[in-house]
């Protein structure tokens, strides 16, 4: 029993540590973050849940992918648009056993801004969950504000969006980028998750 409660209490600390974001990132290509566009507008609460307004949304979601992608400085400016579909901020309850947890539900898409053009084919969703730590584990609802349980959904969800493109780092190959350049760009779209406005000529901005 000893050894299976140390090496809970390691497990957990691991999970509590937090993400050093001052470090290099991970390569996957020459990649500069352009335009980082959140939509929520739609976005409901599901369930039992703290109500959160579409522009707090917007705001941690933006704030949590600059952070994590203006450390990319490649020569390729690339946009994130993110649409929020749903989400459960949790409300206090019952430590352990009932309280619940918080998660967010998004869809993404990626653009190359040269191309024009989506270089995912079909819209990527994710359902983002809390990450095990001191105060989640007994139920964020009793432990963080509604603007922590956001800021901590947020910087998951930017995570898991950056493992995503690390995964196919083939869409950010030069071959890649060769034949989305000779493709006719599509029909401008409003932005959001659809389409973004063609980036400027100047350094990204986040």
């Amino acid at each position: 029993m000893r050894r299976l409660f140390a090496l809970l209490v390691l497990t957990l600390l691991a999970a509590c540590a937090a993400e050093d974001l001052s470090q290099p990132p991970e390569d996957f290509g020459a990649f500069a973050l352009g335009y980082n566009i959140v939509v929520a507008k739609n976005a409901k609460p599901v369930g039992p849940s703290r109500t959160a307004t579409a522009e707090e949304w917007e705001t941690a979601l933006k704030e949590a992918i600059g952070a994590r992608f203006g450390r990319y400085d490649g020569d390729k400016l690339y946009h994130i648009g993110i649409g929020v579909d749903g989400y459960a901020l949790a409300v206090p309850g019952v430590p352990v056993v009932l309280s619940p947890k918080s998660v967010l539900a998004i869809t993404v898409n990626v653009w190359d801004d040269t191309a024009g053009r989506k270089i995912n084919a079909e819209p990527k969703q994710f359902t983002v969950f809390e990450r095990l730590s001191g105060e989640t584990v007994v139920g964020s609802g009793l432990t963080q504000t509604k603007e922590q349980q956001m800021a901590n959904l947020s910087a998951n969800a930017a995570r898991l969006i950056n493992d995503w493109l690390i995964d196919n780092a083939a869409w950010f190959t030069p071959e890649a980028v060769a034949a989305r350049a000779l493709l006719p760009k599509p029909a401008e779209a409003s932005p959001g998750t659809e389409a973004p406005p063609a980036a400027p000529a100047v350094a990204p901005a986040n």
